[in-house]
């Protein structure tokens, strides 16, 4: 009789537990007792060892703060122009009627003419621009003005063909475009 459990265990140990299904089926075996053994120790009602939850919330901050509600944003500071320099607007009306200015002229005399209006950055990504690839002709509505911060603002505009969105900075007061986006509509 040892003979032959002895055998069994070698069978076992040699055969079946150097195979992936052996092994599977061991894995199988310790989860099937680790679960039921929780099932036999836990409570009839499925806490287990669980302490109960409190009755009462617990706080977290002092009610007497104030609200605790949800956070609004901080207002967008207003734009900030130095004494004696164009506001926002205007820089973008007057970049716009010279990029509308396409027709007629040479590619020097329309980027001179952007140039009083644009940061060196927006010049010089401009230098290939072929003025004969502007999409349009004429405004067509009133600029509206998009606060981002005291010295960033973006302003669109409609024009005959779709919507021209700038981007102009002011790092120094002055307000000069420095992005040009374009939306066909």
């Amino acid at each position: 009789m040892i003979l032959q459990v002895r055998r069994a265990l070698d069978l076992i140990i040699s055969r079946v537990f150097r195979s992936r299904y052996g092994v599977a089926l061991l894995l199988a075996v310790i989860v099937v007792g680790i679960v039921g053994s929780a099932k036999l120790v836990g409570t009839p009602t499925g806490q287990g060892v669980l302490v109960p939850p409190p009755s009462q919330p617990s706080e977290t901050i002092d009610p007497t703060a104030g609200d605790d509600g949800v956070v609004t944003p901080k207002p967008v500071p207003s734009p900030v122009t130095s004494p004696g320099t164009a506001k926002p607007i205007a820089v973008a009306r007057a970049f716009t009627l010279a990029w509308l200015r396409h027709r007629d002229v040479s590619a020097d005399q329309w980027r001179a003419a952007l140039l009083p209006h644009s940061t060196e950055s927006l010049s010089d990504r401009l230098a290939d621009a072929d003025p004969g690839s502007v999409p349009a002709d004429r405004i067509t509505g009133d600029l509206e003005l998009i606060p981002r911060g005291k010295a960033f603002v973006e302003i669109t505009i409609p024009v005959d063909s779709g919507r021209l969105r700038l981007r102009l900075i002011a790092p120094e007061g002055r307000w000069l475009v420095d992005g040009v986006d374009w939306e066909r509509s």
